[in-house]
């Protein structure tokens, strides 16, 4: 148990010594619980600041923060804990606040200070946060079931307020602070984004029509994914993370405002086309939401769904009615697809999508209402699965449940001409942690330290000698990695110990599926 400070403010360390205990065990009860009894210890003033922690995802939104300013840190830390969650909350603030001329050398004043104010173990944590990193098995899911047994409220309740007002801080201090009738009265707002739906996978549309039965059978793109609402002439755009993007795509704007209806909420996906009229690369889309607006790069939207029209909330309608609603308001903007029970129907819109250079299809039950924040079964998503052997260049030791473990993988292609360094090298592409079972946890940690060239405090570097075989959703641009890419949901399916190195995949195949 973690003493309070004086002023009976929440401290830091509570936090670290829940996330480790959450981190530690599989059991989802156990992880509720905890988080459970940390929520009902916090006060008012604190729940928005430790939902955000707890999440990764701090209030303040943007910090201006990144690994190499903090790398840059000559860090003292202090012994004994003493910061609170407040004392972070404020210093989140000011770096959310500092911009313009100076700003690089006052964020790393104030994360000087922080540092030094925290023990090691609290900036561990701390720098995970801020950077969007941590692992701890604290998921919305699992928060949004501890928001319901720390206040007593129905989990369904809770469920539901969270994914219209789009903010589980705020629910949180609804659930926590407010009367039982407070968290009914959360409605679907325009103007305010709800989370989005999420799809299940399946390996084939014949197999995902067997879960969903009757469905819609969609074109999947590779697009960023975007929920758009118009009040009058009043037009906001966010994007899967709830973002406001609405200055960065004027051209989306434009479409919206010109729709016949006056109040709507949509929700589709982006992307820009080449001159072929084939989708351009993931990266380039997204590249619009983080720089200024390029006319060079127009976006179209494709709109899959419509959650309120005119007065009218659809979400708890049948994708029928909701499909029915949006051909009428946006039938020229809307996703290609089909409303089918015919599994060679479903094949043959999925092969159209991947010769069309989409990624594949989402398949829909037509009965089903709109599950926000949920990744249920009544949308399936089939995409084909690349793989590619890669070797392990270095691997970092885990955190929580994982500690003790080498976990996170260095991944590498190999480059025989030479093109991106040494002729025979190898370039890395990514990192994963995804797809390690305890069983190839304990046989790495075992048997990298036989491969290991070097190590630093964080990491295990190995000889280019262990080849894995890694599962990926495509790759993308990135000046991150010297090859000028990066792997995109990449996860371990296995070691290739009948592999070598030089049997590894080339850095010039991934680089192609740029072009694919």
């Amino acid at each position: 148990v973690v003493p309070r400070c004086e002023n009976a403010h929440m401290l830091l360390a509570e936090l670290v010594s829940t996330t480790d205990r959450v981190g530690a065990t599989s059991s989802r009860l156990a992880k509720i619980e905890a988080l459970a009894d940390l929520l009902t210890q916090a006060e008012p003033s604190e729940i928005a600041a430790v939902m955000g922690l707890l999440l990764a995802a701090p209030r303040q939104g943007k910090l201006g923060v990144g690994w190499r300013g903090i790398a840059a840190l000559d860090i003292t830390h202090t012994e004994s804990p003493t910061l609170s969650v407040l004392d972070v909350d404020r210093a989140l603030d000011s770096l959310a606040a500092t911009s313009g001329s100076g700003s690089t050398s006052a964020r790393s004043s104030i994360l000087g200070e922080l540092a030094s104010r925290a023990t090691a173990p609290e900036w561990d944590f701390l720098v995970r946060a801020m950077l969007g990193e941590l692992r701890t098995g604290a998921l919305s899911g699992v928060l949004l079931d501890a928001i319901a047994r720390a206040s007593d409220r129905a989990p369904a309740t809770v469920r539901r307020a969270a994914m219209l007002s789009g903010d589980l801080g705020e629910t949180a201090r609804i659930a926590l602070t407010g009367d039982v009738g407070d968290l009914d009265a959360v409605g679907l707002q325009v103007g305010r984004p709800v989370l989005p739906m999420l799809a299940a996978t399946a390996p084939t549309p014949s197999a995902a029509l067997e879960i969903t039965g009757e469905a819609s059978v969609e074109y999947k793109l590779d697009g960023a994914r975007i929920q758009v609402h118009r009040h009058g002439d009043e037009v906001g755009v966010y994007t899967r993370s709830l973002a406001d993007v609405t200055h960065r795509v004027p051209e989306l704007v434009e479409i919206v405002r010109a729709l016949p209806v006056t109040d709507v909420i949509l929700d589709g996906e982006t992307l820009s086309l080449d001159e072929d009229g084939g989708p351009r690369p993931f990266q380039e889309t997204m590249s619009r939401f983080g720089a200024e607006v390029s006319r060079e790069l127009v976006l179209r939207p494709w709109f899959f769904d419509v959650l309120h029209v005119d007065g009218r909330d659809l979400i708890d309608e049948p994708l029928s009615v909701r499909l029915a609603e949006l051909e009428r308001v946006a039938g020229d903007w809307r996703m290609p697809g089909i409303v089918t029970d015919d599994a060679e129907a479903a094949e043959r819109l999925s092969r159209e999508a991947l010769a069309a250079g989409h990624e594949g299809v989402v398949v829909k039950a037509i009965d089903a209402p709109y599950a926000a924040g949920r990744r249920g079964k009544s949308w399936v998503k089939v995409k084909p699965v690349l793989t590619f052997d890669l070797v392990v260049l270095g691997a970092e030791w885990g955190s929580g449940r994982r500690r003790g473990w080498l976990s996170n993988l260095h991944l590498g292609a190999r480059d025989p001409e030479g093109e991106f360094g040494e002729p025979g090298g190898f370039v890395m592409v990514g990192k994963t942690f995804k797809g390690l079972t305890d069983e190839l946890l304990r046989w790495q940690t075992a048997e990298f330290p036989a491969h290991e060239s070097h190590r630093t405090a964080s990491t295990v570097f190995l000889r280019p000698e262990v080849v894995v075989e890694i599962a990926i959703d495509g790759v993308q641009r990135s000046p991150r990695y010297p090859g000028g890419i990066a792997l995109r949901f990449a996860r371990v399916k296995g070691y290739r110990t009948d592999k070598t190195a030089v049997e590894a995949d080339t850095i010039q195949t991934l680089r192609s599926l740029l072009h694919a």
